[in-house]
């Protein structure tokens, strides 16, 4: 009984959402819905908790394990920012910027 109560709270449980900076230069990320965009210069992920920006130089994509939501970027971390209802004109800014 003990394993079908398991496998029910680890259906209907939020997936956690991690970021972990290592000196600037790798990001481990969790929750991670989906990769919507990314270049050397800037990433954009749909995480469980709101889009993530990342920007920085010479960023290059890890690790991505799309089943376990992690992804693992390299490269000088400048900016981490959460795009969400609180920064509306950030983040109309930031996806029109996108999508020139």
């Amino acid at each position: 009984m003990s394993q079908y109560y398991d496998v029910n709270t680890t259906k209907n449980s939020v997936p956690e959402h991690d970021v972990i900076m290592r000196g600037r230069k790798l990001l481990d990320i969790t929750g991670v819905k989906q990769v919507e965009s990314f270049d050397n210069e800037e990433f954009l992920l749909e995480t469980v908790m709101g889009f993530l920006a990342i920007k920085g130089q010479n960023l290059q994509m890890k690790n991505l394990d799309v089943e376990k939501g992690i992804v693992s970027i390299k490269g000088k971390i400048f900016d981490l920012v959460y795009l969400d209802e609180h920064h509306g004109e950030k983040a109309k800014g930031f996806f029109s910027k996108l999508f020139r």
